[in-house]
């Protein structure tokens, strides 16, 4: 079998071949050991800023532990990783940027196979663009959710829970004290969030798309399972290496039909549209936005699951976890698609089962019949807009209220509860230059219910943004409103007091001013932020808007041939 690490370590050159056996003996690694045998990287993502992927610092091992059981030759490397607790204004840049770490580290380096540690929200799908774009073979393992908390004897959950209680808080039902011990006892393990948020979405799309082994991705944290996923998972990448298993035959285009429609099923956070389309679009594969609505107009929420629903990652774990959706969901998908075993999804998925009805439902008796992405379009919209309708409240499919602006942020947070603030239930929020280059594009979009209607009992109303919504919150949310205004969008020309129509059926969404007032009103029209260096000065230089997957335009091949990298010349360095 001709390996790739071969390149490095039997390279025809006596110099360069003693360069890089010398400097692998210098760490204690002896030829006779690995030369012949499938090296494989495994990239870990843990650090003590990231929760998420904390349990990784353990995992590794029994990783490690099954790439030498299945006759491989393991070799830990770590990468950056993207703490969405912390990372200001927002992880989605820095998604690019691990996502370049991860593809020109496997250039790089002699590697056969690619093991990739996996949970918080960005880490996932940065770990699959590297993997598309390097096209070696190459295998996820997530760390898992953390356990639901316990506050006042009622079960709670990191995320779908906290906006609840925050609204509570902010409306003055919970008091400053309660609000302290919430804070304690919320999130108390490790692990991603216990709902199915954008970290268990990723996970689960992962899995579907075969890059994770079938029955994995939803095991909790704190479960022994994890061990076992991950020594099966280091066994697994080894046989990957010798059937050529590269991410371009797992990764198709029917993969992510399949991905599209499980997304629906599942309730699944609307991020997981930009991180779809981003990582097709490495392999050279186009998903239009409207295939999101096209594909899932059909399949219902078979989930009942937060924030869509009621139950916790820990109730579908004991349900039959993703594997009985999957099974459920088989009539739908085109079933020949391979699974990380090799298999199709028919061969690896129809023995599953599921234990609980109250959780995972059937697609005759589905959860929620209504569910998917929503795409708009408009005259706020030209390029698209979309809305998780499973987390949607707009109970009569149509809208029209008097739009309330807010220029950034921070505006947002000055006047949001203020007494002067002329807002009723009807009011449209409207929040604006937040999308990729504006600021990155963080999880903005879920604008706070102002507090005098959450002491009025109000707790959902339109909001309409550049921005994204956190996988773990619900409401009537219409997000990534493309173009931007930070580029010149037709958000960037509203004022306050505009009326606007949002059309869930017809798919509209529309401010009531013709192309010419609006074309006046642009001719005032400045950017609002300007990145002078750094990483995010690259980013607002390349950054693709939202319905193209917010990767950087220059990782996006022009075709599939130009897909994955080219291979270095290996000689001394």
């Amino acid at each position: 079998m001709s390996l790739r690490s071969d390149r490095w370590f039997k390279h025809p050159s006596k110099e360069t071949r003693f360069q890089h056996l010398s400097a692998m003996r210098a760490n204690g690694h002896v030829p006779e050991s690995f030369v012949g045998k499938p090296i494989i990287g495994i990239f870990n993502s843990w650090s003590d800023l990231n929760s998420c992927n904390a349990p990784h610092k353990e995992l590794v091992e029994f990783v490690k532990r099954g790439v030498l059981l299945a006759g491989g030759y393991p070799l830990e490397m770590h990468t950056i990783t993207t703490p969405s607790d912390f990372m200001k204004p927002s992880d989605l840049p820095y998604r690019n940027l691990m996502a370049m770490d991860v593809e020109e580290s496997i250039r790089a380096l002699p590697i056969d196979g690619a093991v990739l540690l996996c949970e918080c929200d960005k880490t996932t799908p940065a770990q699959l663009m590297g993997a598309a774009s390097s096209n070696i073979p190459s295998i996820q393992l997530a760390a898992g959710h953390r356990a639901s908390g316990s506050f006042r004897g009622k079960k709670v959950n990191y995320g779908t829970d906290l906006w609840r209680l925050m609204d509570d808080y902010n409306a003055g039902l919970m008091t400053d004290e309660e609000w302290k011990e919430l804070e304690k006892c919320i999130s108390c393990t490790q692990g991603g969030c216990p709902v199915m948020g954008t970290s268990s979405t990723m996970k689960c799309l992962s899995e579907v798309l075969g890059m994770m082994l079938p029955g994995t991705s939803t095991i909790p944290a704190t479960h022994a399972g994890r061990k076992w996923a991950a020594e099966e998972t280091g066994k697994r990448i080894v046989e990957m290496v010798r059937e050529d298993l590269t991410p371009a035959r797992l990764m198709t285009e029917a993969a992510f039909d399949n991905a599209i429609k499980l997304l629906a099923a599942i309730g699944g956070s609307t991020n997981a549209v930009i991180h779809l389309t981003a990582i097709a679009g490495r392999l050279g594969i186009s998903i239009p936005l409207k295939r999101y609505e096209e594909l899932s107009v059909d399949i219902p929420l078979l989930v009942n699951l937060q924030p869509s629903g009621e139950h916790s990652m820990d109730d579908f774990f004991e349900a039959g976890g993703l594997g009985a959706v999957i099974s459920r969901l088989l009539p739908e998908l085109d079933t020949t698609c391979l699974s990380a075993l090799g298999t199709t999804l028919e061969e690896s998925y129809r023995d599953y089962m599921s234990f609980r009805d109250d959780v995972i439902y059937t697609i005759d008796e589905p959860f929620k019949a209504d569910a998917g992405i929503a795409v708009f379009t408009g005259n706020l919209a030209p390029s698209g807009a979309i809305l998780k309708r499973a987390a949607s409240s707009l109970i009569n499919h149509k809208h029209r209220g008097k739009a309330i602006v807010f220029d950034s942020y921070e505006d947002m947070h000055a006047r949001i509860d203020s007494e002067e603030l002329e807002v009723d239930e009807m009011s449209v929020l409207v929040l604006r230059n937040c999308g990729p280059i504006g600021a990155g594009m963080p999880e903005w979009g879920a604008l706070p219910i102002p507090k005098k209607l959450l002491k009025q009992g109000v707790r959902d109303m339109v909001r309409i943004s550049d921005a994204r919504m956190s996988g773990t919150s619900f409401g009537t949310n219409i997000l990534h409103v493309s173009p931007e205004a930070q580029l010149g969008g037709p958000l960037a020309a509203i004022r306050s007091g505009d009326w606007i129509e949002v059309d869930l059926d017809q798919g509209i969404l529309h401010v009531e001013l013709d192309e010419a007032e609006i074309a006046e009103r642009m001719k005032e029209w400045t950017p609002v932020r300007v990145h002078k260096r750094g990483f995010m000065r690259l980013h607002t230089d390349h950054i693709l808007q939202a319905e193209e997957g917010c990767d950087l335009d220059f990782l996006r091949p022009r075709s599939k041939e130009d897909a994955h990298f080219i291979e270095p010349t290996v000689g001394r360095g």
